[in-house]
């Protein structure tokens, strides 16, 4: 009766919809006695969190790159998003609306949190493994809404009952938001204990070492926006130094070889596999017709070498950042983009408004060729060891520490070979060169993998300022997103972001 129950409170809710006052409707259809009972099912559930969370891909991407100075630049088709690139953000115009669907995700999460650890499993440590993995997953959503709204509703419980009091939520504190993200990293390093393995070998599931690399980026955050300072500059540093079972790789251009995949600079990374799901970076490519009669920077024919791409022109890198990558030595440029041109240019490097220049494709996650069709199955990495060693140097240089030691790492890999000490060595300076030098190497390290927005935000408002051309002083309040007018009137406990519609 109990399970007849819950099942018709799944079938009204998909029903009410966007009708009613609730945003964090259940989604869960677990939750029932006769399910959490054996450990096949909690297999079945870990499965399909990953499934849902790959979901996600194209929105973090879209979160954490749209927004920066990178994009906006030439395509082949019309461009999407372009609104948001230039930042016409307002109440009546709101990216990512219904918190983005995050809450779906969520109360997967919750589900698994509050079930799983009631089931017998015949190796105990593979159950506390998974959960570890929950919690830090959890965490991650809630950093990136903290990130994207600041206060946004806490739940942490299974919804099993209709009940519209209990489901229209207020907004918490940001505060609040950011106490509920730092409580699921220590829930998950808790459980993780001296596990640093990845489950069944695979790096496309959440580790202690993910937990680790995300709780340095919380407490960078924290510290610089939340007022934590160095008591939390020094928890990041902590964190990001305790990584094990990761490394940077020789070779820039392996990282991202389609025959590499779970190679061990990835900490975590979005499976794709073909005929399962393919990757959304298709809208950073061309289609096959497009790249016919075409030259890359190297004065290669591309079609030579792609034989297909089956794809779309939608989104096309800007000419700053073509500029600042270049150098053709540095290797991050060429693993990075195919810069086309309608003739063979007489340079490798880029010229600022050469005509024959067209447009640019993202090279790293392109997939693979299977039977002449180009597939878009590389596994994306939300989080790498070169990310690390990033963060790892913000953390020292707020510190007033020496960060040069891991910025040279990330330098002397780019350049292999090429690598000259007297022109290349970045020695220690001012904090403020050695945020900018950071964020140089970490725009040309991470293009096209979400990273910029979050960067350029985690250094401070006035970064963001000073490399967008769409925003100016007096749009700080932009930093942050609005919620739309129909989610407040769906659930009037909700209140506007501050600066919106004032």
């Amino acid at each position: 009766m109990k399970k007849i129950k819950y099942i018709i409170l799944i079938f009204v809710l998909g029903f009410i919809g966007c009708e009613s006052k609730l945003e964090l409707k259940p989604t869960s259809s677990l939750t029932y006695n006769g399910f959490w009972d054996s450990e096949e099912a909690v297999n079945a559930a870990h499965s399909g969190l990953y499934a849902a969370f790959r979901g996600y891909n194209q929105t973090f991407w879209q979160m954490g790159e749209l927004r920066s100075d990178m994009w906006g630049g030439k395509t082949f088709e019309s461009p999407s998003n372009e609104w948001i690139i230039e930042q016409t953000i307002d109440e009546q115009n709101v990216p990512w609306n219904n918190w983005a669907n995050f809450y779906s995700l969520i109360h997967k999460l919750n589900d698994f949190i509050a079930n799983a650890p009631n089931v017998d499993f015949v190796d105990n440590s593979r159950k506390q493994h998974m959960l570890g993995e929950a919690y830090g997953l959890r965490a991650y959503i809630y950093f990136t809404m903290l990130k994207s709204w600041g206060g946004v509703p806490i739940t942490t419980e299974p919804q099993t009952e209709l009940s519209l009091d209990e489901l229209a939520k207020a907004r918490d504190s940001e505060a609040a938001v950011m106490e509920q993200v730092k409580k699921d990293l220590h829930a998950s390093l808790d459980v993780f204990s001296t596990d640093d393995s990845y489950l069944d070998n695979r790096r496309i599931f959440w580790s202690k070492s993910a937990t680790q690399v995300l709780k340095g980026e919380v407490f960078i955050w924290s510290g610089t926006h939340m007022g934590g300072g160095n008591s939390d500059y020094t928890t990041a540093k902590t964190a990001l130094e305790s990584i094990t079972n990761a490394e940077l790789l020789d070779n820039y251009a392996d990282v991202f070889k389609f025959s590499n995949k779970d190679n061990k600079e990835f900490i975590f990374a979005l499976n794709y596999e073909i005929d399962e799901a393919s990757n959304f970076y298709s809208l950073i490519t061309a289609r096959t017709t497009e790249i016919i009669g075409k030259y890359d920077q190297n004065k290669d024919s591309v079609i030579t070498y792609l034989e297909s791409t089956n794809a779309a022109s939608r989104y096309g890198i800007n000419e700053k950042i073509l500029l600042a990558l270049n150098d053709p030595q540095d290797t991050r440029r060429d693993v990075t983009l195919i810069m086309m041109y309608s003739e063979v240019p007489a340079d490798p490097i880029y010229v600022a408004d050469d005509p024959t220049y067209l447009t640019s494709m993202l090279n790293k996650f392109m997939g693979t060729l299977d039977g002449g069709s180009r597939k878009y199955v590389s596994d994306v990495p939300l989080y790498r060891y070169a990310d690390a060693l990033l963060m790892l140097a913000e953390a020292k240089n707020l510190l007033g520490e020496d960060p040069s030691g891991e910025i040279n790492e990330i330098i002397e890999r780019a350049y292999g070979d090429d690598y000259d000490e007297a022109d290349h060595k970045y020695v220690n300076g001012t904090q403020a060169a050695n945020i900018q030098k950071i964020l140089d190497e970490r725009l040309l390290e991470f293009i096209g993998e979400g990273k910029r927005w979050w960067d350029l935000r985690r250094a401070g408002d006035s970064y963001v300022l000073n490399n967008n051309d769409y925003l100016t002083t007096g749009d700080e309040y932009k930093l942050v997103l609005p919620i739309s007018l129909s989610m407040i009137g769906r659930n009037p406990l909700l209140e506007q972001t501050i600066g919106y519609g004032e």
